[in-house]
């Protein structure tokens, strides 16, 4: 009977040889390889953390002692360890989410995916065991990576204030995020890899002084825990011990005794303690290891034994941009590109290799990248930042007070905006539009095809005296939506057919083709609509106001919140110009959205085009005085086919 299926809680850990828990940490690496290849998901950083969370349980009594997971993508082996072994719907609608869920179990104690939040949330935690005098315990597990966000720094300020408040810091180095980590702090944690003669000493005395009867012991505890001078002697120790906080390691993050060792000391210490462990992304499965792109970070259902993906699909929004930026960056030297340690997934990296001088990794400092664009653009070049739609909230104050308020020409390009479905709440890009609103001169565009982004980014990176926004979504891009005319500036899709139309539907985004259903479903209940794309969402279009007062209802269709959104604004500026005609916005309710496909949450929503046509048909009925198109009679027309 294999052992991952007698664990039903971490306490089962407990009564597991040395030799067991070898063998488990092997079967639960067979079974991430062969679950995770059949739904997707992050492979590579839960195949390097097995040891170490097999380690964590047996020290730490969960979830009496809480263990916090920064980002949570590497949890997995946490979710198998405390009872949850069914990943057969990993990350889909009713299954295991991809992080950590309140939901799912009392372990899982926070569950935002945003990274180099962990230490904050451990010392609030921490403070409250001190104040309510519990003796649990705090973990916090963080990433090399993680430790490049600038939120990490400001909490371990905090936490080195208090010598005596309990709190364990195991960073989990793999000298990775998604690529290799860059950075100062990266350099000093290579030095600390490779300078290990401290652990070695100590190891080697402690064999020495086992053998030597009465004092062998005592004088091995005395050695171990030698003042600073002993240990900065035989390797430096000085950023962390400087801050305040003491410090183990390195420690080989797949001996799961040396961690059990370095662990239980940490958990006696009674104060701050940094637990620094080398492990291996990708470990055990060759093909992740032979990616040098990102050890298998993130991978869709992909061929167990290759590691090759089962299907491809066509081209991306990410590889759309990514290809313009290298057209962009041969025509225009003064181009330069900016990433958050996501050079690959936002699309950046052939031009990194192919400008490698003119690319700025700033690590995870979504806030500090921000800043950097606004110091380039006012130095005289035009910087591009490509990050993903969730993760620009973060730098929401840097955008307004450093780049909108200094007029600096910035280009922010925000992938995976609008619904993403499958990573879950943290990680939608449902939010951009609607506070990217509030700043003054900011453009924002919104692509409807491969072509637009092309066409837009090109617009935005003209502009040099105010931040621009390009934002698409996540996936495939479908066909090439074309204009049939041109209003102002915004690119009309469908003509009314009629003098007098009844609806004019403005489509933002990725959203034009089911606006075009829509439209066609209000043709057959004989309303007539104009179909437009704004292409620039901010500032409102001056031609919007007029064309809309030609029109009976306007209704806004988006991928984006509905509080504030494009519909919110649209129909500010109809007040603003004095048109009372009634409008009526689709997008995202204001809750957050569980995890599960793109369709299956628009569905759920009701953002699909018979839910959108159902209740515009109703709208139109109610402007006539007449009630007798019901729904069923939208509902009975069958919806256009792709």
């Amino acid at each position: 009977m294999p052992l991952l299926t007698r664990i039903t809680g971490p306490r089962d850990l407990d009564r597991l040889s040395p030799e067991q828990l070898d063998q488990l940490a092997e079967e639960i690496r067979t079974f991430l390889v062969e679950a995770v290849s059949k739904t997707g998901g992050h492979l590579g950083p839960n195949l390097g953390v097995v040891e170490l969370t097999i380690a964590l349980h047996r020290v730490f009594d969960s979830p009496k002692d809480k263990v916090l997971w920064d980002t949570g993508h590497q949890s997995y082996v946490h979710k198998l360890l405390t009872g949850r072994q069914d990943f057969s719907r990993l990350k889909m609608k009713g299954g295991l989410s991809g992080y950590p869920s309140q939901a799912e179990s009392e372990h899982d104690i926070i569950e935002n995916s945003h990274a180099s939040t962990v230490l904050g949330w451990a010392d609030g935690l921490a403070k409250a065991n001190q104040l309510l005098e519990r003796d649990s315990h705090v973990v916090a597990v963080i990433g090399d990576g993680a430790l490049t966000g600038g939120m990490a720094w400001e909490a371990l300020n905090n936490i080195a204030e208090a010598k005596d408040r309990p709190l364990v810091i195991v960073v989990n180095d793999n000298e990775r995020s998604y690529a290799p980590t860059i950075g100062g702090l990266a350099n000093h944690l290579a030095t600390l890899r490779t300078t290990d003669g401290y652990e070695r000493f100590l190891a080697r005395t402690k064999e020495i002084l086992d053998r030597t009867p009465v004092v062998g012991k005592p004088l091995y505890e005395t050695l171990h825990g030698a003042k600073k001078g002993l240990k900065d002697f035989i390797a430096p120790q000085g950023m962390f011990e400087d801050l305040g906080l003491k410090y183990v390691g390195p420690i080989d993050g797949h001996d799961i005794e040396a961690l059990e060792s370095a662990l239980a000391r940490a958990k006696r210490f009674g104060g701050p303690v940094i637990v620094h462990c080398l492990t291996e992304k990708g470990r055990g499965y060759q093909p992740a290891l032979q990616d040098e792109a990102d050890r298998f970070h993130a991978v869709g259902k992909i061929h167990p034994d290759t590691g090759l993906p089962i299907a491809t699909s066509g081209a991306d929004w990410t590889s759309v941009f990514g290809e313009e930026m290298v057209k962009l960056g041969e025509e225009r030297e003064d181009i330069v590109a900016i990433t958050a340690a996501m050079l690959q997934p936002v699309g950046l990296d052939k031009f990194a290799k192919r400008f490698p001088e003119r690319v700025y990794d700033v690590g995870i400092a979504e806030q500090h990248g921000a800043v950097s664009a606004a110091g380039l653009a006012t130095g005289g070049v035009h910087p591009v930042f490509a990050v993903y739609a969730t993760f620009l909230n973060r730098a929401f104050d840097q955008v307004l007070m450093d780049v909108a308020l200094h007029k600096c020409g910035v280009t922010f390009v925000l992938d995976r905006a609008g619904i993403t479905g499958t990573d879950g709440a943290s990680h939608n890009g449902m939010w951009d539009m609607s506070i990217l609103q509030v700043v003054p001169g900011l453009r924002l565009a919104a692509p409807r095809d491969a072509d637009q982004v092309r066409a837009q980014l090109r617009e935005a990176v003209q502009v040099k005296d105010a931040p621009t926004v390009v934002r698409f979504s996540k996936g495939a891009v479908g066909p090439a939506v074309p204009a049939v005319g041109r209003v102002g500036g915004m690119d009309v899709l469908r003509e009314p057919g009629t003098d007098t139309p009844d609806v004019l539907l403005v489509s933002v985004g990725a959203l034009a083709p089911m606006c075009l259903e829509i439209a066609g479903l209000l043709n057959r209940q004989g309303i007539s609509t104009t179909v437009v794309d704004p292409r620039w969402v901010k500032p409102v279009d001056e031609a919007m106001a007029p064309l809309a007062e030609r029109h009976r209802v306007v209704v806004t269709v988006e991928d984006n919140s509905r509080v504030g959104g494009v519909g919110s604004a649209i129909a500010q500026a109809l007040r603003d110009a004095g048109v009372d005609v009634p409008l009526r916005d689709f997008g995202i309710p204001p809750r957050f959205l569980d995890h599960a496909s793109r369709a299956e949450v628009m569905a759920e929503i009701g953002l699909t085009a018979p839910d959108i046509a159902r209740q515009v048909t109703g709208l139109v009925a109610k402007l006539d005085g007449r009630f007798d198109r019901t729904a069923a009679e939208v509902d009975s027309v069958e919806p256009a086919r792709d």
